[in-house]
């Protein structure tokens, strides 16, 4: 095999060029962030909802008790993890406490930010006190790229530490586009996006910032692939959610390991934006017209149309059923990869498997 590229992000470098995707609500806790980060990959927390399965939660504290579980949650990690461990938070920009997200994973001790689910234009304003945090946007296009950089150079002073390259084509959850006709637009394929973004980056950045591809990475073949187009690290999320270390109930895997290709739809999630499902009952009677959703249980995302017209549901409700396994109520999120989940994993035999010495 041919020799890996260094993924260094900031001041911060894996033994091995793989990042595991954040996943909420909960399914990338701390536990499988720990393990992952321990076995040489960096290990990511996804920070929103984490208040839901936190005792500092008491029902009517949800933005005060998801900062104390993220603080807990990097705590957490870290003590799986080891001194050498490289340890990222997920931070969406959706969410209407995005710069709570960003501080307290910040003051928690985090070494990396990735932030997606919109463009992070005010992230090095979050993350202003903290210069040993490498900051990694999540982008689906060199024009996104362009904008943040330049956005911040003139601002902060900065630049990114490294791009996410996230294809919809492929990706689970939340798909970094806004229409649907654009999942499947191959402008947004891995394979037109992260060469001229790597021309992008040397040229105006210089050569060291790395390109990270995700969506639809699963193994060694997939990995080299991404490397000739020329990124230096890729991103996997959906064979990690089905791992024995993973924070997800056993029903969240389980549905991972019954899905099939009939399984898998794209949604219009209440935020508005295009994403990756399992069938479940629940998402079965959504994509009829036929919903009812328990209770808003945070006003958390800047744009939601159940919120604002009681349309669709409250997407916190359903992720947090998934994750504790309510298949008839749960939205279960996952990559086009899902199919391939034959059983549960360690995560450190994924690794050995990916990266054998």
């Amino acid at each position: 095999m041919s020799q890996l590229p260094v993924l260094k992000l900031g001041k911060h470098q894996s033994l091995y060029p793989l990042i595991q995707g954040g996943m909420g609500v909960a399914i990338s806790g701390p536990n499988l962030a720990g393990h992952v980060a321990r076995s040489g990959g960096v290990g990511t927390i996804a920070s929103v909802g984490l208040a839901c399965n936190s005792p500092y939660y008491n029902g009517r504290n949800y933005f005060e008790a998801n900062q104390l579980a993220v603080k807990e949650g990097i705590q957490e990690a870290r003590k799986i993890a080891g001194p050498e461990g490289v340890i990222a938070v997920n931070c969406m920009v959706a969410l209407t406490d995005y710069d709570r997200h960003v501080k307290s994973a910040c003051e928690g001790g985090v070494d990396v930010i990735i932030s997606g689910a919109g463009l992070p234009l005010r992230l090095p304003e979050y993350a202003k006190d903290f210069s040993d945090v490498a900051l990694v946007p999540i982008i689906s296009s060199v024009k996104a790229a362009s904008l943040i950089t330049r956005r911040w150079e003139k601002t902060y002073g900065r630049v990114p530490d490294g791009f996410v390259v996230e294809t919809p084509k492929y990706a689970g959850g939340h798909l970094g586009v806004t229409k649907m006709d654009q999942v499947d637009d191959d402008e947004f394929s891995l394979e037109k996006v992260v060469p001229p973004l790597v021309e992008f980056v040397s040229k105006e950045m210089g050569s060291d910032i790395p390109v990270i591809a995700a969506g639809g990475i699963w193994d060694r073949k997939d990995i080299d692939w991404a490397f000739s187009l020329g990124a230096k690290g890729v991103q996997m999320g959906t064979r990690f959610a089905a791992t024995y270390e993973g924070d997800a109930s056993d029903r969240f895997k389980q549905a991972f390991i019954d899905a099939k290709e009939e399984d898998v739809v794209i949604i219009q999630s209440p935020a508005g934006l295009p994403g990756r499902a399992l069938r479940s009952p629940f998402i079965d009677q959504y994509i009829k017209g036929n919903v009812e959703s328990k209770p808003c249980i945070a006003n958390c995302l800047t744009h939601c149309r159940y919120k604002t017209e009681r349309e669709t549901f409250c997407i916190a409700q359903a992720l947090i059923d998934a994750y504790r396994g309510n298949w008839e109520e749960g939205l279960f999120f996952c990559g086009s990869n899902v199919t391939r989940v034959k059983g549960l994993e360690h995560v450190d035999d994924i690794i050995k498997e990916l990266f054998p010495n």
